[in-house]
């Protein structure tokens, strides 16, 4: 069974919201069989979080409070407010009533250049084009991949078995995306969840800044479909294999393609759809 490897401080779950914990117990009333009964279980919280530089807000994004830092620090790398992680300053988490702020430190000149790129908008839970108003900024050319990484089937088959066991809120509620960094041979190193699954494919690149780790040595699986934003943010963090459990949209497959980055689909069991740059994958 493959283990997850200590990794960088997270904030904890208690924001002192009402409702800012990443899951809360809940009532219901329970139909079956023409019964009904008293249940309870689980449900996944969501919480606005703007991303704030330089005193602005330049989106909203509904998501699951915990791991914020990682989140700030992922989002601000893979929609290009940066070129470099180097670039990304101290990241501070302001609480409200309703939300929270986060506060990332850029340089002047990529706050300066957001800000000309499009106003601040709202985002809902799925949305990856928050803060974007032009198309051009919406699908842009993908940043060109480059990794010696190579992949066995058995990592890719390794990586999915071992996902589930570290979904710990999924496992309570049933409604929430995971993304993990995995190791060559499919030993998973970072996994974070979020009900959107932008979001925790950021959350696990802001992980993989704030701890060090090259991304470009192993490969990321996630639990949706392969939307042409996963492709983007993957490649801009030099991701060179993405591989998720549902099919890729047209757009993402030609994305990756141009960006020399693998993407797997349909990965399921000991299977898998392999639509572009299948010289990663070893033979067995």
């Amino acid at each position: 069974m493959a283990t997850v490897e200590p990794e960088p401080p997270r904030l904890g779950a208690d924001l002192g919201l009402g409702y800012a914990a990443p899951q809360r117990r809940r009532a219901w009333l329970r139909l079956e069989g023409g019964r009904a009964a008293p249940a309870e279980g689980s449900v996944a919280e969501e919480v606005p979080a703007a991303l704030v530089y330089a005193g602005r807000s330049h989106a909203v994004m509904m998501c699951t409070p915990a791991d914020l830092e990682d989140l700030a620090v992922g989002f601000t790398l893979t929609e290009g407010v940066v070129e470099h992680a180097a670039e990304i300053g101290p990241v501070r988490v302001a609480r409200h009533s309703r939300g929270v702020e986060l506060e990332v430190e850029v340089p002047a000149a990529a706050a300066e250049r957001l800000q000309a790129r499009g106003r601040a908008i709202a985002g809902r839970t799925g949305c990856g084009l928050c803060g974007v108003e032009a198309i051009d900024d919406a699908v842009r050319a993908p940043r060109r991949v480059t990794s010696d990484l190579h992949v066995g089937q058995v990592a890719l088959w390794r990586a999915a078995a071992a996902l589930e066991a570290h979904q710990p809120l999924n496992a309570e509620t049933r409604a929430v995306h995971a993304a993990a960094w995995c190791e060559a041979d499919g030993t998973l190193r970072v996994v974070r969840e979020d009900v959107g699954r932008h979001n925790a494919l950021d959350k696990v690149v802001g992980a993989l800044v704030r701890g060090g780790i090259d991304p470009s040595g192993g490969f990321v699986v996630v639990t949706s479909r392969a939307s042409f934003e996963l492709v983007q943010k993957a490649a801009v963090a030099g991701v060179p294999l993405l591989a998720a459990v549902s099919r890729p949209t047209g757009l993402a497959a030609r994305l990756a393609d141009r960006a020399g980055l693998t993407l797997v689909a349909l990965l399921r069991g000991e299977s898998a759809d392999v639509h572009t740059h299948p010289e990663r994958i070893l033979s067995p």
